[in-house]
């Protein structure tokens, strides 16, 4: 019998990769009208500029750890009590400078003064573009109360608590929200679900973990021996990692639980 379905939140209820994309073709296209440059060739090289400088910082294992991505860096601040969260929003000014700076570079454009500007824009594009899967509330509308709700998200409490703000219609529908920045793991580290369990106080055979990431929402439920359900709407190829389940849309957990509950 399923009582509680755990639920990441990038990719799998927020639609986050969708919210950089339009930032960046918002911010890109400053860009294109100032200087004439290909925004679609910007966005490549600022993203690309991003993951070279974020792998270079003495942070970057800790931001593997707890999962977050140089596009988080490009807008999240950071405010977060830890050393090494205290790290991060010290580099970031420059890492978003610096970042587009070399992006604009990679185009023949150096302008530092004008990659400042992409950099302190990007972030307020970022925020005033909130997108939400279609589907997310209508399936939490008919979840709630049926089942206990747990949001299990990688990230900086300060970042996931901004994305959650700019849709605050997410949060009522959690019993809790468990964010690895502040549990001090991320997933798929084993100790971060079962910390989950214990919140919800059931067991691992009556939650269910649904998550578009193979290597963290779906690795760490498989490591704990939750059932886990693999969100692949962009039809994804398979690695190694095997889910329990795999759906392409989330209206597919309805007859998923209807099996699982007649068992």
């Amino acid at each position: 019998m399923i009582k509680a379905i755990f639920f990441d939140l990038d990719d799998t209820l927020l639609w986050d990769q969708k919210s950089i994309k339009e930032a960046f073709v918002a911010t890109c296209k400053v860009a294109e009208d100032r200087y004439g440059v290909d925004a679609i060739e910007l966005e490549d090289a600022v993203r690309e500029a991003a993951r070279k400088l974020y792998s270079s910082y003495e942070t970057y294992s800790f931001t593997q750890m707890i999962g977050i991505n140089p596009f988080e860096g490009l807008w999240g601040n950071f405010l977060d009590d830890h050393d090494d969260f205290r790290k991060m929003k010290e580099i970031v000014p420059s890492y978003r400078s610096e970042a587009w700076t070399e992006g604009l570079k990679a185009l023949g454009v150096n302008d530092p003064a004008f990659g400042h500007e992409l950099a302190e824009r990007f972030p307020q594009e970022r925020q005033s573009l909130p997108f939400v899967y279609e589907e997310t509330f209508t399936i939490l509308d008919s979840l709630k109360g049926q089942y206990q709700l747990l949001l299990l998200t990688n990230g900086s409490p300060d970042l996931q608590h901004t994305k959650l703000s700019i849709t605050p219609e997410l949060v009522p529908y959690f019993d809790q929200i468990v964010i690895s920045g502040a549990y001090g793991k991320g997933k798929p580290d084993p100790s971060i679900f079962e910390h989950a369990l214990s919140l919800m106080s059931v067991e691992k055979d009556e939650v269910l973990m649904v998550g578009d990431n193979l290597m963290t929402d779906i690795l760490g439920a498989n490591r704990v021996g939750i059932k886990s359900v693999w969100i692949n709407r962009h039809d994804k190829e398979r690695n190694e990692v095997i889910p329990t389940y795999e759906i392409q849309h989330l209206e597919e957990l309805f007859p998923l639980l209807d099996v699982l509950n007649r068992k």
